[in-house]
């Protein structure tokens, strides 16, 4: 069967992102077994001028929106989206505004537990920030979600306390914005073709299939 490659670049404090996960889900139910399909989560900052401990969320939508009448009306559509996708979305829960690095070192450890781990954790951080409003830039709460998807705790705390992988993960997201990925979600199929946005469960169905069609036929055409 083919393989198909999907390098999902998203940041866990972006909303559309956890839209964008949730729609890739349904795509991939709609494939079922035509393609095999092989993801792989990559770490993108919308802001990485937060500092470590966050931002108190209230004066950072004040420097952003120009208040939170104006940040809640911008979130409309999400809200929409995340109801249409079962998500229920909570922005006024939400006190910090959170530097996420730490969650993205968090991530490329799950990896490590394979594929079903890291989709796992990005999937608990989602819920955590998006729903019950917690603040996925805090250790504790980072150990706690490591717990809940299955990762060794006691190395993930000792790996957090120190600057383990930090740099390889700005590398990563330097060579993403090189790429050219100004927004997230972005979905890189087998490192070729880029799907921008939290595009609808067909829309990405069709782009995995016509990968994996253009794979098959790549041999026959050589």
């Amino acid at each position: 069967m083919t393989i198909v490659t999907i390098d999902i670049v998203s940041d866990v404090m972006c909303p559309w992102c956890y839209v964008g996960k949730r729609r890739l889900e349904q795509a991939l139910g709609e494939i079922g077994d035509k393609v095999a399909v092989e993801l792989r989560w990559r770490p993108f900052q919308l802001d990485a001028t937060i500092p470590r401990e966050g931002r108190d969320r209230k004066a950072y939508l004040e420097s952003k929106f120009g208040g939170a009448e104006r940040a809640r009306a911008a979130y409309s559509a999400i809200r929409e989206a995340g109801a249409a996708e079962g998500i229920p979305f909570d922005f006024d829960a939400i006190a910090i505004s959170p530097n996420t690095l730490d969650a993205h070192r968090l991530i490329r450890w799950a990896a490590a537990s394979g594929e079903k781990t890291q989709g796992k954790i990005v999937d608990v951080l989602f819920r955590m920030y998006f729903t019950e409003g917690r603040n996925i830039g805090d250790p504790a709460v980072l150990l706690e979600a490591a717990g809940e998807a299955g990762m060794d705790v006691s190395v993930v705390e000792t790996l957090l306390h120190g600057d383990a992988d930090r740099a390889a993960v700005e590398r990563e997201i330097a060579t993403a914005q090189q790429m050219g990925v100004t927004g997230v979600p972005c979905f890189i199929l087998d490192g070729r073709f880029a799907v921008m946005g939290a595009q609808s469960a067909d829309t990405l169905a069709r782009a995995i299939v016509d990968v994996a069609t253009k794979k098959e036929e790549a041999p026959a055409s050589a």
